[in-house]
This record gives C-alpha cells, structure tokens and sequence, in this order.
C-alpha cells in the first residue's frame, strides 16, 4: 500500500515493483527496477528516504530515521530479508544480511557486505570493500573482486525481477488438489549453479 502523509506522496518509478502488502509512507523516492518484497515498512514520516534504481529491499524489511535524518540507498544496494535499516546511508552495490540492523548516521561504503544477525550502531563509518559481521560489528576483512561479483550477480536477479512479478503476479484463490498436468517443479526454475555457469 502506498500512503500520503503531511502532504508527500511517495514517488515509484513504474518499472519498479512494490508488493501491495508493503507498506510506503510520506517522503519516498524510489527510483527504476527495485523490487520492494511483502512485509516491508518504509515510512518517510519524520524524513526522506531514496532508494535509488537497482535496489532491493526484501520481505518484512523496515527503513525508518529519527527526526530529520534522511536515508539513502545508492544504486544497487541489496537489503536482505528481515534487515532494518534505521537513518543510514548504504553505499553502492552493497548487500545487507538477513536480520541485520544498520542503526542512524553510519556511512556504509560503497560494495560492503553485512552478515547476517550484525548490528552496526550509530555513527559507524564502514570503509568501502569491508565484509562486516557481528554485534557489536567488526570489520574482518576486504571484500574481493570474486565476492562482488557474486553479489552483484545475486542482485542481477532481483532487478529483472519487477518485471517478471509486473507482467505475470496476481492474485487468486489456491488450489484445493494438485492438477495431474502441473509440471514437475524442479522444471520451473533454474537452480543458482544452473544461473551462476551461464556466461
């Protein structure tokens, strides 16, 4: 759903995808193919929020600020399921962790990756290229050139996947029995070593 509040109106580019049971609020950018999953909150109440093109902000996500704190996700920037990120700026092309928690004012640097569970505290200035993990955070090592393309790979999918949810989701009532002529399911989908060979 998407809400007016105190006068802003969130903006969507239309290539992009917001699930209807998202929930976006006020002072919102978001730019072309993001993909906003079920579950998510972001609520530009008590300031702005950018989620620039290419981003992902997955299931039950929630983006918030204190007062007066704006919130920016640069290109790219991959938020995974869970994550809060409360009044931070997240670098280009970086992927946040299932569950982890980027609290107000840090400067995440552009290609980092956050671990899953970590908890970055307020005011934290994360060097670009770090793999950051735990609570509280520590930074152990550079990100390699192999790690980023991984990741950028992974989010590769979720940029083409607006369209896909755009063209082909709706609505319906489920199945009570399994059709007899349904494919078998390992025929739907490639598996990720299936799409991680291809060139």
């Amino acid at each position: 759903m998407i809400y007016k509040f105190k006068g802003f109106t969130p903006v969507v580019d239309p290539s992009s995808f917001v699930h209807p049971q998202a929930a976006v609020t006020g002072n919102v950018i978001i730019g072309k193919n993001v993909y906003i999953g079920p579950g998510a909150a972001i609520r530009g109440d008590w300031g702005g929020i950018v989620i620039k093109d290419g981003c992902n902000v997955q299931e039950n996500c929630t983006i918030h600020m204190f007062p007066g704190i704006k919130v920016i996700l640069e290109e790219s920037a991959h938020i995974g399921h869970g994550a809060i990120i409360h009044g931070a700026h997240i670098g280009r092309n970086c992927m946040v962790g299932m569950n982890a928690v980027i609290m107000d004012n840090v400067e995440l640097g552009d290609e980092c990756i956050v671990g899953a569970l970590t908890f970055i505290k307020a005011d934290e200035v994360i060097p670009k290229r770090s793999l950051v993990v735990g609570n509280p955070a520590k930074v152990v090592k550079q990100i390699s050139n192999e790690m980023i393309a991984w990741k950028t790979k992974g989010t590769a999918l979720y940029q083409r996947l607006p369209a896909d949810l755009l063209e082909h989701l709706e609505e319906c009532q489920a199945l009570i029995v399994v059709p007899k002529d349904l494919p078998e399911q390992e025929s739907l989908f490639q598996t990720w070593n299936e799409i991680n060979s291809q060139k």
